[in-house]
C-alpha cells in the first residue's frame, strides 16, 4: 500500500507541474491515462477559478471528453482547431531520447494524431516509466482492423514478438475506433525506428504505440523531486516539414 500511495503522490506532483506550461488562450490536447486525468482535473479547477481563460481542449478519447465537460473545460476538434499549442499526455515508457511507448489505455491512434498536430508535446510520468530501451517493461500495442486479425498475429510473431490479443470480459478489446489491439512483447528494442517502419507498413495495421520523435518535454516525478527533460533534437513533425519544403 505504501508503494501505491507513493506512486499516486508522484503522479499528482507531475500533474501539478504540467499546469506551469498552460497559458490562457491555448488550444490544449488532452491525452489519456491516469496521470493525464489528474492534470485535466487540475486544469478544470484553474478554469473554474478564473485563473485560466479561453482554454479549449481536444480530447484523445470519449472518456477524457466526458471528464473535461464535467469539469467545465470547453472542447473543440481538430477540424475546428488543426494546430494545437500544447498537449498533455502520459506514457508507459520513456527512454533517454524521450521516445515513448504508449497505448496501455487503448487510445494510441487518437493520441498520435493529436501529438502530430501539436507544437509542444508535454509528457508527464513518474520515474517508474523511465527505461534505457523501449520495450524493456511494456509490450508494444499495435492497433489492427478486426478482419484477418489472426493473420496479423502470425505476422507480428514472425517479427520476433510474442503477440497477445488484448481481451476484456472474455472478448477482444475494441478501441474507440472499433479496432482490436495486439500487445507485442519484443523485449528491449535494438532499433525502435526500424521496427516502427516495419509495423506501420503492413496491411491491416492501423497504428502502433511507438511514439518516436514526438515528445518535446517530459516531466518526471521521483523521490528526489521533479525533473524537466527537453528533447535536444528537432521534433519529427518539424523534420518532416523541412524535408517537404
Amino acid at each position: 500500500m505504501a508503494k501505491m500511495d507513493e506512486r499516486a503522490r508522484l503522479k499528482h506532483l507531475a500533474a501539478a507541474k504540467a499546469m506551469e506550461f498552460v497559458e490562457s488562450g491555448m488550444v490544449l490536447g488532452l491525452g489519456e491515462g491516469s496521470t493525464t486525468l489528474l492534470a485535466v482535473r487540475r486544469l478544470g479547477a484553474l478554469v473554474a477559478a478564473g485563473e485560466l481563460r479561453d482554454i479549449v481542449g481536444v480530447p484523445a478519447s470519449p472518456r477524457m471528453a466526458r471528464e473535461a465537460r464535467a469539469l467545465g473545460i470547453p472542447l473543440t476538434s481538430l477540424e475546428e482547431q488543426p494546430c494545437i499549442d500544447l498537449t498533455i499526455d502520459g506514457a508507459d515508457e520513456v527512454d533517454p531520447q524521450l521516445d515513448l511507448v504508449k497505448g496501455g489505455g487503448g487510445a494510441l491512434l487518437r493520441e498520435k494524431i493529436i501529438a502530430r498536430a501539436t507544437r509542444r508535446e508535454l509528457i508527464i510520468v513518474d520515474d517508474s516509466k523511465l527505461v534505457d530501451r523501449l520495450g524493456s517493461r511494456w509490450a508494444i500495442p499495435v492497433e489492427v482492423v478486426p478482419f484477418g486479425c489472426s493473420t496479423r498475429l502470425a505476422w507480428l510473431r514472425s517479427l520476433g514478438s510474442r503477440p497477445a490479443l488484448r481481451m476484456r470480459d472474455g472478448q477482444p478489446y475494441c478501441s474507440d475506433n472499433g479496432n482490436y489491439i495486439i500487445d507485442c512483447d519484443f523485449g528491449p528494442l535494438e532499433d525502435a525506428w526500424v521496427l516502427s517502419r516495419q509495423i506501420k507498413a503492413e496491411t491491416g495495421i492501423v497504428e502502433h504505440g511507438l511514439f518516436l520523435g514526438l515528445a518535446t518535454d517530459v516531466i518526471v516525478a521521483g523521490a528526489d523531486g521533479i525533473r524537466h527533460m527537453q528533447a535536444t533534437r528537432r521534433p519529427v513533425q518539424d523534420r518532416e516539414r523541412v524535408q517537404d519544403g
